[in-house]
Order: C-alpha cells, then structure tokens, then sequence
C-alpha cells in the first residue's frame, strides 16, 4: 500500500501525519485523530453525517481522501464550542429541538454552518435547500430549520 505524510489544519492547529492513499478523510478524522463527533452513516454520500468543512466548503468527507486534505483546512463539530459556550447553531439545536438520536446533527449543523456563512439571513427554502444533502431519520426536518433559523437570528444580533 502507497504511505503519504499529509499535513492538515485541523480546527486550528497544524497535523502532520503519514497516511494510506485510500484512506477517507472521514476515517483520517475519527480513527487517526479520535474527533469523532464526525460521523460515518453511510460510506457512499447518501446521507451527511460526515459533513466537515475543507476550506469552509461542506463536504461529506466519507468522498475525500485524505491525502486530498493535505494542505488545507478542515474544521470538525469539535471547533464549533468556544470557551465552554455553545456555537449559535448548538445552542438552536438545542433551545429548538432540532434532534432526537443526535446522529445526524454534526453533519447537519457543519452543512448549516457553511450556509450561514454564505448567506446569513436566509429563508425556509434556502435553509431546506441548504441542508439538502443531509438526511435526517428522526425529526422531519420543521425543528431542524427553526434551529437554523434561531442560530441565524442570534448571530444578527450578536452583529448588531
């Protein structure tokens, strides 16, 4: 098997590590570097659990390789708490009750995150949109973009 060494930022900080070309990214995440607040629910992009963001770009890094990581920034679920608090996203998750199982809602929150970035103020269509690529088995989705909603009200504010 082909080894590489990759050096990525991960959540801030600079890792350096020797790789299998095949290996996924989110394997790369869970197993080499014990974040396992990504998830893996599917292997083939049906689902999202494994949304990160690379480059702060939402992607399902169970289609990443991890060599493809190398040099880039890839921020986890576990950047999002600062200083003990809860990112806005979190927090709507939680106020809103946007989750049942919890499965889902790294991937959703990251696919989330990436929206608000883009679009800070977005309507119900786009945050459906928005979290498109991400499936849930357990809410049907209405508190899940009220979260979002919540999450992108309290950073207007925070703004303000």
């Amino acid at each position: 098997m082909s080894r590489h060494t990759i050096t990525v930022n991960v959540n801030g900080e600079d890792i350096t590590r020797e790789v299998d070309a095949r290996n996924l990214l989110v394997h790369f995440i869970r197993e080499d570097l014990d974040l396992t607040g990504t998830h893996i629910g599917c292997d083939t992009t049906s689902c999202g659990a494994c949304t990160v963001l690379l480059d702060g770009r939402a992607v399902k890094s169970c289609t990443v390789f991890a060599v493809q990581a190398n040099g880039r920034s890839v921020e986890t679920i576990e950047a999002l708490a600062a200083d003990g608090n809860l990112h806005p996203l979190q927090e709507g998750f939680w106020e809103k009750h946007g989750l049942q199982c919890g499965y889902c809602t790294p991937g959703m929150i990251m696919s989330a995150k990436h929206l608000l970035e883009e679009n800070p103020d977005p309507t119900e269509e786009e945050i459906r949109w928005g979290i498109s690529g991400n499936l849930c088995r357990c809410t049907g989705y209405n508190k899940i973009v009220e979260a979002i909603q919540y999450a992108a009200e309290q950073q207007k504010e925070a703004e303000a």
